[in-house]
């Protein structure tokens, strides 16, 4: 609708969330071209989310989001009510509410979760405010790496020999 463009064959440059250029073809996804929809601070969204692309929130959402392949950013301005389903989810500002990270969660000095996270990487830093619980999840594919303890007794190692003193044996 507001990308209109007279040469419909390729972009030749689609600014990321960092704004790297990156050559993308008009059928890649959503989450793949790097879009990321936005928020903003006068927007109130109650209900749940689900989509490909990645999501910054500034404004209050209270719900459910579910973006299971890409990125949730909560900014500092952010309120969310709500349980995250994400690939990578930041917060800055304040969530209420279950995280589970795929990747990784982040909880910045400016933010404040008071909720459950699950993921393979959990970084909290200095200043940041945390109630809740954390399971460090690496995932399906890490677990099956571990070794599986055997179920069947190991054998009694021998008891080593006795050493000849020179003295009878007390019986």
């Amino acid at each position: 609708m507001f990308d209109k463009r007279k040469d419909n064959s390729v972009n030749k440059a689609a600014p990321t969330a960092q704004g790297q250029d990156h050559p993308v073809s008009k059928t890649a996804t959503a989450a793949a071209m790097g879009k990321t929809a936005l928020i903003g601070t006068g927007i109130h969204v109650n209900g749940d989310i689900s989509g490909s692309e990645n999501l910054v929130i500034e404004g209050k959402v209270e719900g459910k989001i579910n973006l299971g392949g890409s990125q949730v950013h909560i900014g500092e301005s952010g309120k969310v009510a709500a349980d995250i389903v994400a690939k990578n989810v930041k917060v800055d500002g304040t969530l209420q509410g279950d995280v589970d990270g795929k990747e990784r969660v982040v909880i910045t000095k400016s933010g404040r979760v008071r909720g459950n996270i699950t993921a393979p990487r959990v970084m909290l830093e200095d200043g940041a405010v945390f109630k809740g619980s954390i399971d460090i999840n690496p995932g399906e594919s890490a677990v099956a790496e571990l070794p599986l303890k055997s179920k069947t007794p190991a054998a009694p190692k021998p008891e080593p020999a006795a050493k000849d003193t020179g003295y009878p044996a007390k019986s």
